[in-house]
Order: C-alpha cells, then sequence, then structure tokens
C-alpha cells in the first residue's frame, strides 16, 4: 500500500476506541471490529498487502495458532490508547489496554505493510515480541522477528513518498475490495476458460476424426466383396502369402495386401466379413456418437458462457466444486454435478443426462426445467428437508445457464419429482408445480 494512503487510513481509524473483536479469516486476512459493529480488514500478503471494507467476507475456518490465541486474548474487548505510524514509515501501531482488577495491561499490535516482511506482531509495553503472524530469524532479515526477542526498529526511507489525497477514506476501503476482489475474479476466469477449452479442443478434435457414414458404407461394401473373392479363388491363393491376386467377376484382376498370413484361403475371408460386419455396425450407430459428442461440445461451449457470465467468485466456486476424494465413486459423464450450500444439484448434459437424472431422483427431489421450451433437466437433492428459496433461485438460474446464452427473462418451473411422469426418453408430464423467474439481461 502506498505510504500517503496508509497516513490517512491511520486518521481515519483514529476515531474508534475499542476493538470489540478480532480474529483471522483466511491465512493472512485479520477482520477487526471496532466499536461494535465496524469491521476492516487487514490483508497481509506478501508484497499485495492492504486494508478493505466489506459487507461481509467468508470466514474460511476458526485458527488456534499460538499467534491466534495471543490475538484474542490481547485484543478482543481491548481500549485503544493511541493509533499512529511508526516512524512515518508503512507500519501502522496500535497501543492498547484491558483493564482487570490487578492492573492495565498495554499491549501492541503492529501491522506492518513492508512488501517482502509484511508481518502482524505483537509486542509487550517493552518492545518484546509476544507472538508474530510470521516469525523472521537473522539468516533472512537483519530484524529478528522471535518471540521474547525485543524488535528492532526499521530504519527509516531514504526519501520522501508522494502524497496521494483521498476524497473519502471510508469508501476507498470498499473500493479496494471491489478491485481485489474483480481481480480475483478475471484471474479466475482465465483459469477456468483455459481448462473448459483444452476439453473443448479434445472433444472437437474426436468430432471432426468421426467418420462419414458413406466412408462406412464403402470400407463394408469392399470388404464383403473382396471375402467373396476369396472364397471364388481358393484354389489360387497358397498358405501364408501377404499379398493374394484375385480373379474379380468381371474379368479383371484384384491385388488385396493381407494384414498378417493366414495358414488357409478361409481364415482370410473370415477375417474380411468380420471386418465389412464391424464397418457396417459402425455406420450404422454412427448418428449415436455424432450426437454424444456434439451435445458435450455444446455443453462446454455453455459452460464456458456462464464462466464467462459470472458476476462473483462464489459463482465459479459453484460451477467448479472440489472432487470428492475417494476415487473408487463412479461419475456419469452425461451428468454435470453442483453443490450449492450443501445441497447437491444434477444437471442433465444432453437426453442420457436428462434422463439418468430423472431417474436416479427421489420422490421428495425437487425437478425444474423450462417452461414451454426444451431445456436441460435438474434435480435438487434434499434429503427429506425443506429449501430455502436461494437454493431453488440459483439451480433455476444453473438449467437456464446451460440451456441457452441469450439474454432474457424466463420461467422456470419446479416441483417435487413424485409429480413428474416420464413419457418417453427425457419427455415428461408434471403437475402441482411452482414457476419461478430468472432475469439473465443484468
Amino acid at each position: 500500500m502506498k505510504l500517503s494512503h496508509l497516513k490517512q487510513i491511520t486518521e481515519y481509524l483514529k476515531k474508534f476506541k475499542k476493538i470489540t473483536a478480532i480474529h483471522r479469516v483466511s491465512d493472512t486476512i485479520i477482520r477487526v471490529v471496532f466499536d461494535r459493529d465496524d469491521a476492516l480488514y487487514f490483508n497481509m500478503q506478501r508484497s499485495n498487502s492492504s486494508i478493505f471494507k466489506c459487507e461481509e467476507y467468508p470466514r474460511s475456518k476458526v485458527y488456534n495458532a499460538p499467534f491466534d490465541v495471543i490475538l484474542a486474548k490481547r485484543f478482543n474487548r481491548s481500549n485503544i490508547l493511541d493509533v499512529a505510524l511508526l516512524n512515518g514509515d508503512k507500519i501502522i501501531r496500535f497501543k492498547t489496554s484491558i483493564a482487570s482488577a490487578y492492573k492495565e495491561e498495554i499491549t501492541y499490535l503492529q501491522f506492518e505493510f513492508t512488501g517482502k516482511y509484511t508481518n502482524i506482531i505483537i509486542l509487550d509495553e517493552e518492545n518484546v515480541v509476544l507472538e508474530a503472524l510470521r516469525h523472521v530469524d537473522l539468516f533472512a532479515s537483519f530484524r529478528e522477528v522471535r518471540v521474547g526477542q525485543k524488535l528492532l526498529d526499521v530504519p527509516p526511507a531514504p526519501f520522501v513518498a508522494k502524497e496521494y489525497p483521498l476524497e473519502d477514506v471510508e469508501q476507498f476501503l470498499y473500493d479496494v475490495y471491489e478491485k481485489e476482489q474483480n481481480a480475483k475474479l478475471e484471474n479466475l476466469k482465465k483459469q477456468k476458460i483455459a481448462f473448459l477449452s483444452k476439453k473443448l479442443k479434445k472433444l472437437q478434435k474426436l468430432y471432426d476424426k468421426l467418420d462419414s457414414q458413406e466412408e462406412l458404407q464403402t470400407e463394408a461394401h469392399k470388404y464383403e466383396h473382396y471375402g467373396n473373392l476369396v472364397l471364388s479363388n481358393v484354389q489360387k491363393i497358397k498358405p501364408y502369402e501377404k499379398r493374394i491376386y484375385l480373379d474379380d467377376y468381371d474379368g479383371s484382376k484384384v491385388e488385396v495386401e493381407l494384414d498378417k498370413p493366414h495358414a488357409t484361403p478361409f481364415s482370410i475371408s473370415e477375417m474380411f466379413f468380420t471386418k465389412s460386419k464391424k464397418a457396417k455396425q459402425r455406420a450404422k450407430h454412427l448418428y449415436i456418437e455424432e450426437e454424444s459428442l456434439r451435445s458435450k461440445i455444446e455443453h462446454i461451449k455453455l459452460f464456458m458462457n456462464t464462466v464467462n457470465e459470472a458476476k462473483d467468485i462464489a459463482k465459479i466456486e459453484l460451477l467448479f466444486p472440489k472432487k470428492a476424494q475417494n476415487k473408487k465413486v463412479k461419475t456419469n459423464d452425461s451428468i454435470e454435478t453442483f453443490w450449492i450450500e450443501g445441497y447437491k444439484v444434477e444437471l442433465g448434459k444432453n437426453e442420457k443426462g436428462n434422463i439418468a437424472v430423472l431417474k436416479n431422483a427421489k420422490a421428495r427431489d425437487i425437478w425444474l426445467h423450462m417452461r414451454d421450451m426444451p431445456s436441460c433437466h435438474v434435480i435438487i437433492h434434499t434429503d427429506k428437508q425443506q429449501l430455502p428459496q436461494n437454493i431453488i433461485q440459483a439451480a433455476a438460474r444453473l438449467c437456464v445457464d446451460f440451456t441457452t446464452t441469450s439474454k432474457d427473462r424466463y420461467l422456470v418451473d419446479y416441483t417435487p419429482r413424485r409429480e413428474v411422469t416420464i413419457q418417453n426418453g427425457a419427455n415428461v408430464l408434471y403437475n402441482k408445480y411452482k414457476t419461478i423467474e430468472v432475469d439473465t439481461r443484468g
């Protein structure tokens, strides 16, 4: 952070009288609640430190390291005696006290925004280190940060810092958070789009390599013809030949090179008839493979669009849930699985996936589908619990996102799975449903 900004933030902090609560919300971010309800966040990431404000920052876990124990013991419900920049440098120092029945205990809390050596240090009245976010030994820096050792001052900067006046410090703190979140979001989007692009490229390559039906039918006819010719020329074929010469029905000569030598002409003809049969089967079922790859390609494109349209990191995290550690769990590649606040949500990528989610759902699970248009089927697994409306809203948005990229207002019907009757494939009838609106224009 700029020294000029830290000066102005320090002046802003002087209005507070108490530290009501203090704790880590992530490995490097400290939440400090001043005067009961005014929370600031100190991001002490090396070379990327900042101070920000936001409505709420999720706590990743409860920290119980010695640093966190001392932090809570010394500063929860403490009085602020002074706030200052130490020696005019990038170090905000709080002088605090906790009044007890015996004596007033003075403790210093230093937030050091010093690039590589960014740190939070807790000191007693004699400037002795009680604890620190990062311990620093003499091999890493001349300024040792170790419990029980007296802390040396940081040498003064050899230059005069430029001033950058802030119109509104509080708004600046909110803006810092917005900028950091937007930067993280854009970086996360790039990572996920790159990951999806790689999958799309593989699928497109497989699709482009598919044989055409005409080619397969021609191949089947050719091998069947060779098989019949071999049977018509049995007396001319010697054992273990790699190249054979056959008389065709129109009197012409046909030269055929074999993949491997065969003991008898009959094994050669059998080999050709088998190849012909396989080509016929591939031609017959080619449309199934084509449709499967086409639907997967379309799903990935919708997925990429959904990532691009995500407005916050929470949406990206929803789209890319952490995979289960149990490798024995079988997954269906025609179903996409998401987790929304602990609720499992399954979405069909194609007709096969839509059929699967319908069949796997239990009576009280919630089924969703877009009104009056073809769409993916979505199931929220409820475990017989009453669903909060925001879960249904989020699942409805997924239903729309993975069906269309057009921005508009859409209606999504939802009802318990027991109210849905499968007619044919993924075609269904349903009643006793409710409807929710999803607006993708914003």
